[in-house]
C-alpha cells in the first residue's frame, strides 16, 4: 500500500473559525465500495489470521449498526502469531475544524458468544506512528449491536486537545484460540459526550422524485444541532421499511440509488441524535423509477449539479464553497464564477424561477461589492461571513488572484447579459457587475510597465512573492482575454503572444518544467497523437480542464489565432484524452471508450491533475473530464455519462451529481464534490445542448471590443 501519511494528514494546516460548524472526527462511517474498504490495513504474523481482501479489512453490507454497511473482522487468535487491523481517518479536503473529543466510540457486534480475551485489543495511533496502549474490549454477548465508549485518557495520559494527532484505530490481537471468531464494528470516531441529548424537531418529507435507476427524497430542512443523522427507510412490494441510508443534517435530500428501473418503492425518514437515539418516523410517500431518453438523462445530471451551487451554497454570500463536505463557511472565488452560470442554466431548465435567481444574483453582488479586493482582484477564497480574504492555501495566499478572479468575471458577464430586463432588480444587478469588472486593475497584474506577462498573485503585504507569470498551454487563457478586454484597465493585446502564447526562453522552460517534455515547449506543438493532429498544447495536451475553464463562456469557435482554432484545437485534446484511455497502457480496471477524461481531481491519495501520459496517468477518473467535454465529443460523452450512471452509480451518483472521482484499481470513490467539476458539468453540457452561455457572454460589448483587438493584434502578426 503507498504510503499512509498522504492519505491520513490533513492537506491543510489552518486556524479554525469559531463560525465553522464543527465536523466528528470520524474513522468509518460507511464504504462507498464494496468488497474492501480503502482507508484500512491488515497485517498477519505467524499462523494467527484475520478475513481480508488486498490486505484491507471487508466490507459488509448486511449486518450495520447504521446503514449502508460496516466492518467486519473474521479472525483467528493462533499461540504462534498476531494479527493487527489498522483504520485511518480519511482525510478530506477542508474538514479541519472537529468537535472536541474525549471518547473513543463505535459500535461492535458479535456473530456468536465471544470471551473477552477473545476480543480484540484496540487502541490508537498517532500522528508519529506511535501506538498507544492497548485497552481490552467489554461486551455483553447480546447477540445485538453494542455501543463502546472508551475514554481517550485510557489510551494515553497526555490531553487531546487537537484529535487530528490520532490518525487511526488499530484492533488487534488479544487471547489465543483456534476457533474463528466474527464480529462487526461500524461508526468508528472520537466524541465530546456521551450524555443524551433531545431531539424536538420531527421529520417531514416534502417532495420526491424519481428517476430510471434513483429516487431523490427531500425534507424540510433541519435546523435542531442535535441531529446528527437523518436516517433514510425503504419499502418494496408491500414488505417491511428497512433502513437503506443516513445522510448528514447539513443536507436535505438523499439519492437512493436502487438499481432498477420500473420498481415502486416507499420510503419514511427518522432523526438520530449524537448517541444515536432515533425519533419516531415520518409519513411515507411513494415513487417509481422510470425509463429516461437522452434528454432527460441530461436534464437529470445538470440539475444534481446545479444543487451544489443553488442548495449547497455559502448561506451569507449565496456563493459557492470549495468543496462538500468541506468549509461551510469559505467561498472560493473561481468555483463560484463557474457557478453563476450553472444557476443561470437552473433558471433557463426551469429549476428555479427566474425571481429565485434574481434575489440569489442580489446577494452574490451585493456581497462581491463589499468583499476584500486588491488592486480591484478578489483572492482565491473568502470569509463568506465578513468578506474579508481566507488564505486557504497558505500565508501566501492572502491577497489578489488574477485566474480565480478571471473565472469569477466570466459568470459575472455572462449573467449581466442574462439580467437584461428593464427592472429595479436586474438594472442594480447589471451596475453592480459593471461596478466590480471596471474596477479590476489588470493592468496592476503586468508588475512592470514593460512586463510582457500578467502575474497570478499579488500579496498586500508580501507583493509578488510567489512571482509566478502567467504562460500558456493551461487554464489561464482566459484571464490575457478579459485583461485585454477590460474596459478600465486593459492590457495591450500584444501581451497575448508575448506572454499568454510566449516563445521565448521563459516560456520555453515553463512549458518544459510542468509538462516533462519539449513538445508543445513553444506553445504550438504540431506533433500527432493517436492520429489527431495537435497543433497548440504542451505534451499531448494536459489535463481536461484547461479545454474547459477558459471556454465557459468564451466560444472557441469564435477564437482563432495566429497558431489554431481553439474548437478544434480542444476538440483534439478531448479526442487523444479518449484515445489514450481506449488504449489504457497501465491496463487500469474500467478505462475505455465509456470511462475516459483524464483531469484534476480529489484522489485516493491526493488531489492531482491527472494526463493521458504513463507517468502522469494515476488510474483514477472523474466525471466532470468525460462529461465537460459534450461540445467536443457529444456521443463519446453520452457513453460516459450513461456509464457513470448505469453502472456506477451505487457509488458514484449522489445529492449534487457525480461525486468528484473514482479509482477501481483502488476500490476508492471519493466522498466530496469539488465546486470546480461539477459547473463545468452544466455549463459545457448547456452549451452543446443550446449554447446558452456562449451566446449570453460573446454578445457582450466588452468581449467583443477584446476580441477585436485581439483580432487586429493577430492580423499584423500574420
Amino acid at each position: 500500500m503507498r504510503t499512509l501519511p498522504v492519505i491520513i494528514c490533513l492537506l491543510f494546516t489552518i486556524a479554525c473559525k469559531a463560525q465553522e460548524l464543527p465536523y466528528t472526527y470520524q474513522f468509518f462511517v460507511n464504504s462507498r465500495m464494496e468488497g474492501n474498504y480503502f482507508y484500512s490495513k491488515v497485517v498477519i504474523e505467524g499462523s494467527s489470521y484475520i478475513k481480508s481482501e488486498k490486505d484491507r479489512l471487508p466490507v459488509h453490507d448486511s449486518n450495520f449498526f447504521t446503514p449502508g454497511n460496516s466492518l467486519l473482522l473474521e479472525y483467528k487468535n493462533s499461540a504462534k502469531g498476531n494479527w493487527m487491523a489498522f483504520i485511518y481517518k480519511p482525510a478530506f479536503r477542508g474538514q479541519d475544524h472537529f468537535i472536541p473529543s474525549h471518547f473513543l466510540s463505535f459500535h461492535l457486534l458479535a456473530s456468536t458468544v465471544i470471551s473477552r480475551s477473545n476480543l480484540p485489543y484496540v487502541q490508537l495511533l498517532l500522528r508519529d506512528s506511535s501506538l498507544t496502549k492497548k485497552n481490552a474490549i467489554t461486551i455483553k454477548n447480546s447477540g445485538k449491536w453494542e455501543t463502546i465508549n472508551i475514554p481517550l485518557a485510557e489510551f494515553d495520559k497526555r490531553e487531546f486537545k487537537d484529535p487530528r494527532e490520532i490518525i487511526g484505530i488499530v484492533f488487534s490481537q488479544q487471547g489465543t484460540s483456534e476457533t474463528i471468531q466474527r464480529i462487526f464494528v461500524d461508526d468508528i470516531e472520537l466524541t465530546g459526550s456521551i450524555k443524551t441529548k433531545t431531539v424536538k424537531e420531527r421529520p417531514v418529507i416534502l417532495t420526491i422524485n424519481r428517476y430510471a435507476r434513483h429516487i431523490d427524497i427531500n425534507w424540510k430542512p433541519v435546523t435542531d444541532t442535535n441531529i446528527k443523522y437523518v436516517k433514510i427507510y425503504r419499502s418494496e412490494n408491500g414488505n417491511p421499511f428497512k433502513p437503506v441510508g443516513i445522510q448528514a443534517m447539513s443536507i436535505h435530500r438523499y439519492s437512493d440509488f436502487v438499481g432498477e428501473t420500473g420498481r415502486s418503492y416507499l420510503y419514511k425518514i427518522s432523526f438520530l441524535n449524537s448517541n444515536y437515539q432515533e425519533t419516531a418516523l415520518s409519513k411515507q410517500v411513494k415513487a417509481r423509477t422510470r425509463s429516461m431518453n437522452d434528454e432527460q438523462l441530461m436534464d437529470m445530471v445538470q440539475e444534481a449539479c446545479f444543487r451544489y451551487y443553488w442548495e449547497g451554497a455559502e448561506s451569507n454570500s449565496g456563493m459557492a464553497r470549495e468543496n462538500i463536505p468541506g468549509w461551510q463557511s469559505m467561498i472560493a472565488t473561481g468555483a463560484s464564477g463557474f457557478g453563476i452560470m450553472a444557476l443561470l442554466v437552473g433558471a433557463e431548465r426551469k429549476f428555479i424561477t427566474r425571481q429565485q435567481l434574481v434575489d440569489r444574483f442580489k446577494k452574490i453582488v451585493s456581497f462581491l461589492e463589499k468583499a476584500d479586493t486588491f488592486h480591484g482582484a478578489f483572492p482565491h477564497f473568502i470569509a463568506g461571513n465578513t468578506g474579508k480574504v481566507e488564505p486557504f492555501f497558505g500565508k501566501r495566499d492572502n491577497g489578489g488572484d488574477l485566474v480565480e478572479t478571471s473565472f469569477l468575471l466570466q459568470g459575472l458577464i455572462a449573467a449581466r447579459a442574462y439580467f437584461k430586463e428593464s427592472n429595479k432588480d436586474e438594472e442594480q444587478i447589471r451596475k453592480g457587475i459593471t461596478s466590480i469588472w471596471e474596477r479590476i486593475e489588470w493592468d496592476w497584474y503586468r508588475r512592470f510597465p514593460d512586463s510582457k506577462f500578467l502575474y497570478w498573485h499579488w500579496s498586500p503585504d508580501q507583493a509578488w512573492v510567489i512571482n509566478h507569470r502567467l504562460i500558456g498551454w493551461n487554464e489561464t487563457m482566459v484571464t490575457y482575454l478579459l485583461a485585454i478586454a477590460s474596459p478600465g484597465h486593459p492590457v495591450p493585446a500584444s501581451l497575448y503572444y508575448s506572454g499568454w502564447a510566449n516563445q521565448d526562453s521563459t516560456g520555453q522552460q515553463y512549458r518544459s518544467a510542468w509538462g516533462g517534455t519539449r513538445e508543445g515547449s513553444m506553445y504550438t506543438n504540431g506533433n500527432s497523437y493517436f492520429g489527431i493532429k495537435l497543433d497548440v498544447g504542451v505534451s499531448n495536451g494536459g489535463p481536461l480542464f484547461f479545454t474547459h475553464y477558459s471556454y465557459l463562456g468564451y466560444d472557441p469557435h469564435q477564437l482563432t489565432d495566429k497558431y489554431t482554432n481553439y474548437f478544434t484545437n480542444n476538440q483534439h485534446i478531448a479526442q487523444i484524452n479518449l484515445n489514450y484511455c481506449i488504449t489504457n497502457p497501465h491496463h487500469y480496471k474500467g478505462y475505455g471508450d465509456s470511462c475516459w477524461g483524464l483531469t484534476a481531481s480529489d484522489g485516493p491519495f491526493h488531489y492531482s491533475a491527472d494526463e493521458p501520459v504513463f507517468n502522469r496517468d494515476l488510474g483514477k477518473i472523474a466525471p466532470t473530464g468525460a462529461l465537460a467535454s459534450f461540445p467536443y465529443t457529444p456521443r463519446e460523452s453520452m457513453s460516459a455519462l450513461k456509464n457513470y450512471y448505469y453502472n456506477y452509480g451505487k457509488f458514484l451518483w449522489g445529492e449534487y451529481g457525480f461525486r468528484d472521482a473514482f479509482d477501481l484499481n483502488e476500490n476508492w470513490c471519493s466522498d466530496i464534490y469539488m465546486g470546480l467539476n461539477q459547473a463545468p458539468i452544466v455549463v459545457m453540457m448547456e452549451n452543446y445542448r443550446t449554447g446558452l452561455l456562449w451566446k449570453l457572454f460573446m454578445s457582450d460589448k466588452d468581449v467583443q471590443n477584446g476580441l477585436k483587438r485581439l483580432n487586429k493584434e493577430t492580423a499584423e502578426r500574420n
